[in-house]
């Protein structure tokens, strides 16, 4: 428990100052009355709001709102009511209703004719719906609770200054909560080194926008209605232009979802947003416009998104020259991949097939191995711990709030290019054998700080000591400028498994494939990667010794 029941309260003030301080001369009318007139509230009012603000939905039962430090709630609400940020009494429909009482609530307080106690909530809000179809005040809905209800108002406004002081529409007042109950750690950015996310009142706007079709397309709305909502393009953002995009990808989903081909073929081809002109090229592929598929696929082949957007129209652009008997290119041929084969009881084990290679590896082998499932997290925590600098770099526009996992440009095509000086510095230590201090350094002072690398449920010090010792620092530079060369799509695909012979200082990533299964696009490229540069890797193919049984007795 914390200390000050106030907590929560300090928190939105901390939230308020820290915008006030970089925003104040942005703030609209409504806004700026609100900063001034919240801080002249006695604080059981502004703790009675700030509780209503980081409670689900804007209804509030009085007899709900039983808080020991703010004492009698009509006294701390009546100031509220007075500015109009809350309301009381409201006129509550049905679908309100049921969000503020319980199915037992509704059948003692409402016994209306033809209510059964055998209905479930859904049914029995149907009857009520169908017997009063207009808003009403709870005292004419019923007389015995002697209940209040308060209706929030300022709900949006708070909205917004929290999603602006995260710079994002995920991340919500409990993150505040988290981190001073040592659950969560975060990078310590000073906040003098911490940036402003908007610079103009035009940006906010923008910005609330996107939240807002964010909240439409959450609740299905009609794409149309999501597309008249959406900003224009901005020219003086990059991350938020770059969040725009990603919301003009979703509502082309929604289109597609909806059925609706030529929408979402549309709002695709207008869209920046990786994967955008794929799905295009799918869309006019399945409907059968091949002359304008071929057209996207070949713009693709000429100024590829990526190597998986090249990948991904090349395998399209066979099918369609087939279809309008275009002659193909030889493809190149594949390399080789080490692999073999290993037999297990995959259809009756309780296991992941990953988990059963695992074990029957460390009981084969010699007792001078051990194998670890370690999949995407063991090379990128590696990574992590030697990049920790370069990564947290609190360059302008990397850092907002206390509370990031990392910079906010992660995913941005410039990451990389703005820390290219000190990502260089951190590969040269794997010149000598500082690396492996740096690491096992920034192990110790950053264990369980929250980074968009390192898994710290899986990287334990004695598999970090195994991968030191093992794993050349060659090797680790190639795996890291694999990463590197593309965060988005390099990020994954690394093999299943990890063996260890520390004796002999060797070691060998093992991609594990079940019955049926197949590599990946970007496993195999890891892989042929991986070959190309003699790095030790192999594929295990899991045959299921039970289904092959059952196959085999008909004809026995």
């Amino acid at each position: 428990m914390l200390a000050d029941p106030y907590y929560y309260l300090h928190n939105f003030e901390q939230v308020i100052a820290s915008l006030d301080a970089r925003y104040a001369a942005l703030w609209s009318a409504d806004e700026r009355r609100f900063i001034v007139e919240f801080a002249a509230l006695p604080r059981s009012s502004r703790g009675l709001l700030v509780r209503m603000v980081i409670r689900k939905g804007e209804l509030f039962r009085a007899s709900r709102l039983d808080y020991p430090e703010i004492g009698p709630i009509t006294a701390a609400c009546a100031p509220l009511l007075e500015s109009g940020w809350v309301e009381q009494q409201a006129a509550l429909d049905i679908d309100e209703l049921q969000r503020v009482f319980t199915k037992a609530e509704l059948l003692r307080y409402f016994a209306l004719p033809g209510l059964n106690r055998r209905f479930k909530k859904p049914e029995l809000v149907a009857a009520l719906r169908a017997q009063q179809k207009h808003p009403t005040s709870l005292q004419v809905w019923q007389q015995q609770s002697g209940d209040r209800v308060y209706r929030l108002c300022v709900g949006p406004v708070c909205d917004l200054f929290r999603q602006m002081f995260f710079g994002n529409f995920h991340q919500d007042w409990s993150e505040f909560v988290l981190a001073d109950l040592g659950v969560f750690a975060y990078e310590t950015v000073p906040p003098s080194l911490q940036s402003a996310a908007f610079q103009t009142r035009a940006q906010i706007d923008c910005f609330q926008r996107l939240g807002q079709c964010r909240q439409l397309l959450a609740d299905e709305q009609d794409p149309d209605l999501v597309c008249a909502q959406m900003p224009p393009a901005v020219e003086d953002c990059d991350w938020l232009e770059e969040l725009r995009q990603k919301r003009l990808f979703q509502i082309a989903g929604a289109y597609e979802r909806r059925g609706d081909c030529a929408a979402a073929v549309r709002v695709y081809c207008g869209c920046r947003h990786r994967g955008a002109r794929l799905r295009a090229v799918r869309l006019r592929e399945r409907t059968g416009d091949w002359t304008e598929a071929r057209k996207l696929c070949l713009a693709a082949q000429g100024d590829p998104a990526g190597v998986a957007e090249l990948e991904g129209s090349q395998r399209v652009l066979r099918r369609i020259n087939r279809k309008l008997g275009i002659l193909n290119p030889t493809p190149s041929t594949r390399v080789k991949l080490p692999s073999f084969e290993l037999a297990a009881a995959t259809s009756s084990s309780q296991c992941t097939v990953e988990y059963l290679v695992r074990d029957r590896l460390a009981s084969q082998s010699d007792a001078d191995t051990t194998v670890h499932y370690v999949e995407n997290s063991l090379v990128l925590s590696l990574f992590g711990l030697l990049c920790w600098k370069a990564i947290f770099l609190p360059i302008p526009g990397a850092f907002f709030h206390p509370f990031q996992h990392g910079p906010a440009d992660l995913s941005s095509a410039a990451f990389y290019q703005r820390r290219r000086q000190m990502f260089a510095a951190c590969f040269t230590e794997l010149n000598s054998e500082q690396y492996q201090a740096s690491m096992r350094r920034c192990f110790a002072e950053k264990r369980g700080v929250q980074s968009p690398f390192v898994a710290w449920g899986v990287l334990s010090g004695s598999l970090l000591d195994c991968a030191l010792a093992c794993i050349p620092a060659s090797h680790l530079r190639l795996w890291f400028e694999w990463i590197i060369a593309d965060l988005h799509e390099n990020r994954a695909g690394f093999p299943d498994l990890v063996q260890f012979w520390p004796r002999q200082r060797r070691y060998r990533m093992i991609e594990v494939k079940g019955p049926g299964d197949r590599l990946q696009d970007n496993q195999r490229r890891l892989l042929e990667y991986c070959v190309a540069h003699q790095m030790p890797v192999s594929v295990c193919y899991v045959r299921d010794t039970v289904s092959n049984l059952e196959t085999a007795r008909p004809g026995m």
